[in-house]
Order: C-alpha cells, then structure tokens, then sequence
C-alpha cells in the first residue's frame, strides 16, 4: 500500500516538555484515569468526510488542498486510494474508531444501483483495512442532503418518491453499517425543516419523519443490527429552521411519537452554539434525560453565525464536557468523533496531523481537571448544599408529590418569608480556573 503520509511517523506522547509538534503532550492513550485508560475514556472517531473530502471549499470559492490520494484517473481508483489513505492516517494518529456517510466512501452514481454498487465495493476494502488494522467503526449514516433531490429534505419531502429513495438509501447504509461491525448509526436531518412555512405542512412532515425513524427501527431489528441508533440536533443551516433544533426539541420528538426508547443523542459542540446554548447545556440536558450516547467534537466562532467546525481546543469546554461525561458513567456505544475541518488556509497534509493532535491534548487535559474536580467533590459538595433544603422532610414531601398548595400556604405562615442565599457564581468560576490553569 502507498506511503500517503510520507513525511509523518506514528504519533507518540512524549510529554508537556516535548518541543515535536507531531507528539502528543497530554493524551496518553494507556494512561489510566478514575480506573479506565484515557483511549477507552475518548474512544477517538475521525470522521471520513471533513478530514478526507473536505478540500477546503467554501461558499466564495473553491478547493484550496490538493491530495495525493484524489489524484486518479478514474473514479473508483480515487475512492480506494481515499480509504487506504484514510486507515494510514487512523494508524499513524493513534485512534482506533471511525465514521462515514454513504456519500464519502462512494460517491453517487447515475442510478440507485449503480451508487449501492459502489458502496459494497470500498465497504468491502473497508473490511479488509478495520481486519488488518484493528480499526473499528464507531457509527455510519447516510447523506440525505447534498443531492439535487433532497433540497426540500429527506424523510420530510413533500414528494413520497423522494421519502422512499431516502428509505432505499438508509436501508444500504444500515446493512453497510452492520457490515463493517458499526457500534451506531446516526441521523442527522441536514434538510429535514423549511425555508418558508408558506409552502409548508409542518406536521405532517414531523408525522413522516417519525414514520421514517419507525421504518428504520423495525429493519434493524430484521436484519439484527444491534448497533445503538443516534439522532443529531443543530437548529439550522441549511435550512432556515430544522426540526432537530436541539436536544430538547429532539426529545419531545422522540417522546410524542414514541421513539425514545430507540434513539439516544449525538451531540455536537457547534450545534449547540448555532441554537444558542453552550456545548455543555446540550450534554447536560442529554444525561439528565438518559439521552447521552455520542459526541461530535468540535467547536464553532462565537463571531460567526455558521457552522464552522474548527477542531476543538477550547480547555474550559473540554473540561466541562469530560466532567459532565464522566459524571453520567461514560461512553457506551458512542465516543468523541472529530467532526472538525482544516481551516481553508491550512492546505499541507501535516496540518491534519495538527489539528487531531491539538484536539486529543484538549480533551486529555479536560479529562484530567475533570477527574480531579470528581475526585475533590468541591462542586459536588456546594451544589449538595445548596439544595440541601429538597432533602428536609418537607422537601421530599413535595418531590413525592404529596404536598398541596394548601401545604404551602401553611409552610410560609409558619415560617415567614425565605431568606434567599448567594450562588456564589465568581467564586466557582474561580474554583474551575484552579483545576484548568
């Protein structure tokens, strides 16, 4: 197999000393943390379609990065190329997960068939690189959005044709998914919302996309497919509203149609701020709901108001997220999959070697001020504290749902107006500032 990566070695932790920008200085794969290495903490993914097709484009203009592996005479050259590139680059980076879309691996053909022949082909070479490699895929899905046909959504067309080539299109992607020993699949409605509600039927497309879901759900379970579906909320872009909005509005969704038993969420930083929450708003609302199952790491500009998916290195994130993660018991079918693009000025094929590297030092310096601030308790403790009340006997009378309003009413004659207490906002942030710097 070709060298693609010539200039770069496996990429080693050497330490915070370490003057090599190709070394790792704070993920240390077999480091243990809180009992578990900090490999099976992250269960690092690289996604196939940023690191591997994204070449840079952007609405003003056009590729900017040119390849050695998409540079090929003919197409199906290009793709075997991409993926043996692709499983060098996992290997020399160190991760053992990754993930796709149908549409990344093999691009569309001219017919149905023709695209589905495609996509056995390099699953196929696919297979062969995890079985050498030991290299294993984290989540597959399906790109129900880029194509001319799918410019008025997926499950969520007005036209039922459209409806069912997505159903044809998902249906390979499950059975690839299954394939290639995938722990998930995600759906992600990258055009499942509208432009204008004019022209619009909004519920009927919510009923068609919970239809869609159920189709899903009733062929995993015939082709016993017991990988862990996910569903992915951003709020728009590319379309004016979209119906995964955020990780509440999904789980209504999921709940109103009764899909929640099925579905868990994924998660992704820069979603989260388009729908103007924080990245940990989004996983704290996930946990609290038993709703948490992966995560797309990566980050956005707060200046811009697209998805930019710049690679994660934002250490109060990372922290935060490690600490919401670990406080929920970890990862079970998902892990942190670098949903993240190179800068359009960052051309050089090394510049993905440091992009990965700076995200994985990111998240393996969250992990350790993560796990000290679990292990210290302090945050714990104040939050203990400050609902301690709920605890009393006239607390829990009210969180069994015995309390009255007539309760209430006595509760406060009796014991006068409530002095309120400080939350003492500066001073945990200055507590959190401890364990980071």
């Amino acid at each position: 197999m070709p060298d693609y990566f010539p200039n770069v070695k496996k990429i080693k932790y050497e330490g915070p000393d370490s003057k090599n920008a190709l070394s790792f200085k704070h993920y240390k794969a077999s480091q243990k943390i809180l009992g578990k290495t900090m490999e099976d903490h992250f269960r690092f993914a690289v996604c196939y379609w940023h690191t591997f097709k994204g070449l840079g484009t952007d609405p003003f203009g056009g590729p900017t990065m040119i390849r050695n592996y998409d540079d090929a005479p003919d197409e199906d050259t290009q793709r075997r190329q991409t993926m043996e590139a692709a499983f060098e680059f996992f290997q020399k980076l160190g991760v053992k997960f990754w993930c796709f879309h149908d549409a990344d691996i093999a691009p569309e053909g001219e017919t149905l068939d023709e695209s589905q022949r495609r996509l056995d082909d390099v699953a196929k070479q696919a297979k062969k690189l995890q079985k050498e490699t030991g290299i294993k895929l984290l989540w597959g899905t399906s790109n129900m959005f880029s194509h001319r046909r799918f410019m008025s959504g997926a499950a969520t067309n007005p036209d039922p044709a459209i409806f069912a080539y997505a159903g044809a299109k998902v249906k390979k992607a499950l059975e690839v998914t299954k394939y290639l020993g995938g722990e998930g699949y995600v759906f992600w409605g990258g055009r499942e919302g509208y432009e204008t509600l004019l022209n619009t039927d909004m519920g009927r497309e919510l009923d068609h996309l919970a239809r869609f879901l159920h189709m899903a759900v009733d062929y995993k379970k015939k082709i016993k497919f017991k990988g862990q579906f996910f569903i992915e909320p951003k709020p728009k872009e590319p379309t004016k509203h979209q119906y995964d909005f955020d990780a509440a509005s999904c789980h209504a969704f999921l709940q109103k149609y009764d899909l929640d038993k099925h579905l868990k969420l994924n998660i992704e930083a820069n979603h989260a701020t388009l729908a103007g929450h924080t990245f940990i708003h989004e996983l704290e609302y996930a946990v609290a709901n038993d709703l948490l199952g992966s995560v797309d790491a990566n980050r956005g500009d707060e200046l811009l108001g697209w998805d930019t998916d710049q690679f994660p290195t934002n250490l109060y994130d990372t922290t935060l997220a490690m600490y919401t993660i670990l406080k929920a018991g970890g990862f079970k079918a998902g892990g942190l999959n670098f949903d993240a693009k190179l800068r359009r000025q960052s051309i050089d094929p090394v510049d993905l070697f440091h992009a990965h590297i700076g995200a994985m030092d990111a998240f393996a310096r969250g992990l350790k001020a993560a796990a000290k601030m679990i292990k210290d308790k302090k945050f714990e403790k104040i939050i203990q504290k400050r609902y301690s009340g709920w605890d009393t006997a006239f607390g829990q009378k009210i969180e069994s749902g015995k309390a009255t309003l007539e309760d209430m009413d006595a509760y406060t004659r009796k014991h006068g107006d409530p002095e309120p207490q400080s939350g003492r906002q500066e001073l945990l942030e200055n507590i959190l500032n401890e364990y980071i710097l």
